[in-house]
């Protein structure tokens, strides 16, 4: 198993910075950068996208922290009312997408509503083209900082519990769901969901979007790549997860996973039986979650 090490983070008089940060920095960076390479190459216009990313990249800070503390700490929130200003803290991937994608939709209406609707796809097409780059170094941080920590197991990729460190970190993990460490922990570790995020799309989504970069794609492509690949794993990742929490037994990350699974097949499948087919597929996993099933 791989050893357990706290986040590091660097001093600088009164300030402190963390891994976690400087990672989520670099990756807006990189993400922003990389973005503006693609709207050149497929000749859209550099500058608006330029103006796009910058209403995404604020809807998506929001969106991260607003989803993250209304639904996964409603209770810090009636403690803490001004929790929902204090927007550095308690965020949500999910939560950033989906406050993402509402500014883009402010941005077209408000600053270019002469943008057909093809021609808005293809922007939000690059993005996402760009955006497993981006989320993969995202989750280095997320990695650095043990911040998804899920169940015990002897799974060979997981972090290891031999440490008192480590069974410090998760005892306290397990003691904020109301659940006790196994006797046995100390010689076994725990599932970093960050971590294996990070492998899963540096090691598939992203190689994938390259191998299909080689020739043109229809737009939206890409968006709905994006979806079919991570949204499934993502599901599946969170019924490891110990703490967090759930609705109906699953998540707000499955929750928003399933609905938008659900109405892929109506985006990207044409034959008609089919899309209900898949979706019906859809469903029943869900239900069977939401049943007690395991992972």
């Amino acid at each position: 198993m791989l050893p357990y090490f706290e986040q590091p983070s660097w001093h600088i008089g009164p300030l402190v910075i963390h891994a976690f940060g400087v990672t989520v920095a670099i990756a807006a960076w990189l993400g922003l950068t990389l973005v503006q390479q693609r709207f050149e190459r497929l000749d859209l216009d550099s500058r608006l996208g330029q103006r796009l990313g910058g209403w995404m990249l604020v809807g998506g800070i929001l969106g991260a922290h607003v989803f993250s503390v209304l639904l996964y700490f409603p209770h810090e929130l009636r403690n803490d009312p001004w929790l929902l200003v204090r927007v550095w803290e308690d965020i949500s991937s999910f939560g950033g997408l989906l406050g993402g994608l509402i500014a883009a939709a402010l941005f077209f209406a408000t600053r270019a509503p002469h943008e057909d609707r093809r021609r808005q796809l293809a922007y939000l097409d690059a993005i996402a083209f760009v955006f497993p780059a981006a989320l993969a170094i995202g989750r280095v941080g997320c990695s650095l900082a043990h911040d998804h920590p899920g169940t015990v197991t002897t799974f060979p990729l997981a972090i290891s519990l031999r440490t008192d460190a480590a069974l410090d970190y998760l005892g306290g993990v397990y003691r904020a769901a109301g659940l006790a460490l196994p006797q046995s922990a100390s010689t076994m570790g725990f599932h970093d969901l960050g971590f294996y995020e990070c492998l899963y799309l540096s090691l598939v989504v992203v190689p994938l979007f390259a191998l299909w970069n080689r020739r043109r794609r229809p737009v939206g492509f890409y968006l709905v790549a994006f979806a079919a690949l991570y949204l499934p794993v993502r599901f599946g990742l969170d019924m490891l997860r110990v703490a967090d929490a759930r609705y109906v037994g699953l998540t707000p990350a499955q929750w928003v996973a399933a609905a938008v699974l659900v109405a892929l097949p109506f985006v990207a499948v044409q034959r008609r039986t089919l899309r209900f087919a898949i979706s019906g597929a859809v469903i029943l996993a869900t239900g069977w979650a939401c049943a007690g099933g395991g992972v």
